[in-house]
């Protein structure tokens, strides 16, 4: 007697954890749970969910399938028996289905999809009308008290599949042809909303960090470098000799003007003594003035140059060029830049715009510096240059040159390389998207 009342408690259970179930389960989720979770309650074997549509027609939920086939020849043959029934007069009441009732064709294939014993319980909205069907199917007799329970289960189904209707939104019961339309109109809405959507304008370009104001150390005449007396990045102070030009040439030309001056000098010295006695040799005195004058002048510029041949810095900083070994036996030309000497605080960004890339920024744009030592640490700018015209980078790439200054103390060396992020005034997203391909369709159409 214990053993019975404890097995009806524990059916009862069941039922009541069952349908506190399907009262917080919605959609697709409800059709599973009946039926597959039905079986803890009630024993079958195949169990079928019939739900009548009437906007997209029926449909079909499968025990232990995921998703029915479409078009699957048990499909077919299930939803032909669902429509018999729910045609018939009993398509209300919870019975055993009566193969005698049924067409012959119907019948002939029901011993390959169904088990024998088949059960038609119908799933009523608090109105009356029928919403579907559970078929339940399995080898053993359904008892009174198995109809009983599913009765119960039924009712609280229905109460279920109603309420979840109600959740749906308006729209979902319209036919099906409106829904699309209906949808394919949202989402435009929402995707030109979303092209609408300001955003701020920005392009990322390589930069560098350069000085300010830096002092070019140039090649005073045509020459050979012959040393180089300080390295890459090193500090420097005004007056100290950062480069010479070989000597050699100009020390040759220097003695040839010497001595050339000196000759001239005897030359003069002798023909003014001649001129106390000559008239001729009187006369020749001042064309040799002259020569002397110029053989002194040649001198004096011999020993410029030899005494400009020692390079010196112009001001105090850091010596900005390249390796020191590739300019040593080098020849340079007049005016020819060597290196460069910059104050190591008085620093900028330069920003080269590849031309494809360019857009209009105006002075005091905000300006973030990622530079390749330090990338996870962006330094910040504004920007205060923009060339108007777009020049060659080493690369051979059009760009044009776009220079920030730093907000406050910044620590990045002269010379660093990275990428800076030049912002903008705001735009439509959709102009931010199409930016190319209108600006490419504009080039084929001249416009």
């Amino acid at each position: 007697m214990n053993v019975s009342v404890n097995q009806q408690l524990l059916h009862l259970g069941s039922l009541l954890q069952l349908e506190q179930r399907a009262r917080q389960t919605h959609g697709r989720e409800l059709g599973f749970l009946i039926v597959n979770e039905t079986a803890g309650v009630i024993p079958y074997q195949q169990a079928v969910l019939w739900l009548a549509d009437a906007a997209s027609g029926s449909r079909i939920v499968l025990s232990g399938v995921a998703e029915p086939e479409a078009g699957a020849p048990y499909r077919v043959w299930i939803e032909r028996l669902a429509q018999v029934i729910a045609c018939g007069d009993r398509a209300t009441t919870l019975h055993v289905i009566d193969r005698q009732s049924l067409p012959a064709a119907i019948v002939e294939a029901s011993d390959e999809w169904f088990p024998r014993h088949a059960l038609w319980c119908p799933l009523l909205h608090p109105d009356g009308r029928l919403l579907g069907a559970l078929i339940l199917g399995r080898a053993d007799l359904w008892t009174s008290g198995d109809h009983q329970l599913l009765d119960f289960l039924a009712g609280q189904y229905g109460q279920c599949l109603a309420l979840d209707g109600m959740r749906r939104h308006r729209l979902l019961r319209w036919p099906r042809r409106s829904r699309r339309l209906a949808i394919s109109v949202l989402a435009a809405i929402l995707v030109a909303g979303a092209l609408a959507l300001p955003i701020r304008q920005s392009v990322i370009a390589p930069a560098e960090v350069i000085s300010i104001d830096p002092a070019a150390v140039r090649a005073p005449f045509d020459g050979v470098v012959g040393a180089v007396y300080v390295a890459p990045n090193a500090f420097v102070h005004a007056g100290e000799r950062l480069v010479s030009l070989d000597p050699r040439q100009l020390q040759t030309q220097h003695d040839v003007a010497v001595k050339a001056l000196e000759m001239a000098r005897a030359e003069y010295t002798i023909t003014s003594q001649q001129a106390m006695n000559d008239f001729q040799a009187k006369a020749k005195l001042s064309l040799l003035a002259g020569k002397v004058e110029q053989r002194a002048a040649e001198l004096a510029y011999s020993k410029g140059l030899l005494e400009r041949a020692d390079i010196t810095a112009p001001i105090d900083g850091v010596a900005v060029f390249g390796n020191a070994a590739e300019w040593i036996g080098k020849p340079v030309t007049l005016g020819e830049r060597i290196m460069q000497v910059a104050s190591p605080t008085r620093t900028e960004l330069e920003v080269e715009v590849p031309a494809a890339d360019a857009i209009t920024f105006d002075a005091g744009s905000e300006v973030l510096f990622f530079s390749n030592v330090s990338p996870d640490v962006p330094a910040r700018g504004v920007l205060t240059y923009a060339s108007y015209a777009s020049a060659p980078t080493p690369d051979g790439i059009m760009a044009y040159t776009f220079r920030a200054r730093f907000e406050g103390e910044t620590t990045e060396r002269l010379g660093v390389k990275g990428s800076a992020k030049i912002y903008g005034a705001s735009q439509p997203l959709g102009l931010w998207l199409f930016r190319r391909p209108v600006a490419v369709l504009r080039q084929w159409l001249a416009l």
